[in-house]
């Protein structure tokens, strides 16, 4: 009797550990189904697009951010913390970006990982209370978003690059040289492309208002005014208060400014209240501004991204 009772108890304890041993398996760095290529985990889909592009097949990249996510809000499970603490490089962006993560980057910098943060190493912007519509609970703080600066992001993807070759055994470091200078190259034509695009746009209709303060660097390379923010604040997680959507409003009367620029990964909804507000005559254009989208979907690598960003913007600021 003992016996038989003994049976179905041993066989629920074989399926127990081998469930334990699976997860086991996954959180120690087997996310790549078998490949044993050294691993380079990066947490935002941006940078996980430009650090494909400069690895090539010298290592597995795994991004934990999925497409159309929110960089401010998004967050791990336990296997893809696990992958972090295994990796042989982190890239991140830094600068307070990865609000839900970085606990996690910090963890498994203590662990011994290289972890590159590669915002603060792109010259990064302080965000100025008051100033073109600045958020006031940001004030000094620094601006994470500096991909919206396709220069920068030339300075960042040379760093990472160097990261590789130091951090990453076995890579073939000649080939990651030669990928970033490819790299390096569709940048300098984006940003040139950029230029010419915005070089267009006549001299008073220069003006940005977005969803968030997330468009300063663009405006700082290629002379366009930040005139403020539905939420105004340099994260999406902050909310706007009436006196806050009434000085935009105010500001925009006064500019003459009848486009807001909504990031596509986020509801319009505070876009469309100030539409209300204004009495219904503002365009709401969408923009692909924290998030690469899946592939084919408009924006699913960096460079596309920006000429779709460029070509929004450039429509919408010149448009009647």
């Amino acid at each position: 009797m003992s016996a038989r009772v003994g049976a179905p108890r041993m066989r629920a304890l074989l399926v127990s550990l081998a469930g334990f041993f699976v997860v086991a398996g996954a959180a120690t760095g087997c996310a790549g189904g078998g490949d044993e290529r050294p691993r380079v985990v990066v947490t935002t889909n941006i940078l996980g697009d430009i650090t494909r592009e400069i690895v090539g097949d010298e290592a597995g990249v795994s991004v934990l951010m999925k497409p159309n996510a929110d960089p401010h809000s998004f967050g791990l499970s336990a296997v893809q913390a696990a992958e972090l603490e295994n990796a042989d490089l982190v890239v991140y962006n830094g600068l307070g970006l990865e609000e839900n993560v970085l606990r996690h980057v910090e963890a498994a910098r203590e662990s011994g990982v290289a972890a590159f943060a590669a915002g603060e190493a792109a010259d990064p912007l302080t965000f100025h209370a008051g100033q073109d519509g600045g958020p006031e609970e940001d004030a000094g703080k620094p601006d994470p978003h500096f991909w919206t600066d396709p220069d920068r992001v030339r300075e960042a993807a040379g760093l990472i690059a160097d990261q590789v070759a130091e951090h990453v055994e076995g890579v073939d470091e000649k080939k990651v040289r030669e990928n970033a200078e490819r790299y390096d190259g569709q940048l300098a034509d984006l940003t040139g492309w950029m230029e010419k695009s915005f070089a267009a746009i006549p001299e008073d209709r220069r003006a940005l208002v977005t969803n968030h303060h997330v468009f300063g660097y663009l405006a700082d390379r290629f002379g366009l005014r930040v005139i403020g923010a539905v939420i105004p604040s340099g994260t999406t997680l902050a909310s706007p208060s009436s006196s806050d959507l009434r000085s935009l409003t105010q500001a925009m009367e006064k500019a003459k400014v009848r486009t807001v620029f909504a990031d596509s990964s986020q509801p319009t909804r505070l876009a469309e209240v100030l539409r209300q507000e204004m009495g219904g005559d503002v365009d709401v254009v969408s923009l692909y501004s924290e998030s690469l989208t899946e592939k084919g979907k408009g924006a699913g690598t960096y460079l596309e991204m920006m000429r779709a960003n460029t070509s929004a913007m450039a429509e919408g600021l010149t448009g009647d």
